[in-house]
């Protein structure tokens, strides 16, 4: 089965925008449609997320891309700490455990 993939480079900001709003509406419509009379094929549902999501991606994509260096360094930072208090959360959650 050969799938057209949406090819999301292609597109300028506006553009990218837009679509992204028209499948998010999309995706409404068909879920709404789906509970009340049904789909013909029900995995169109699946392909319009994955397109929503490879929308998503290529906006992210861009933003990071216009990000300056303090910014890059600012979000290595905000990982690190993220990677940190997942550690001490773990650590937390494992000496729980071995209480009970």
């Amino acid at each position: 089965m050969a799938q057209d993939k949406l090819q999301t480079a292609a597109f300028t900001a506006e553009e990218l925008g837009e679509e992204l709003r028209n499948a998010e509406a999309n995706y409404q419509r068909l879920r709404f449609d789906h509970s009340t009379t049904g789909l013909d094929n029900p995995n169109t549902l699946v392909e319009v997320r994955r397109d929503i999501a490879r929308l998503k991606t290529e906006v992210r994509k861009r933003q990071l891309a216009e990000l300056s260096e303090e910014g890059i360094a600012n979000r290595s930072k905000i990982k690190s700490r993220r990677r940190r208090q997942k550690v001490v959360r773990s650590s937390a959650k494992r000496k729980l455990a071995k209480k009970k």
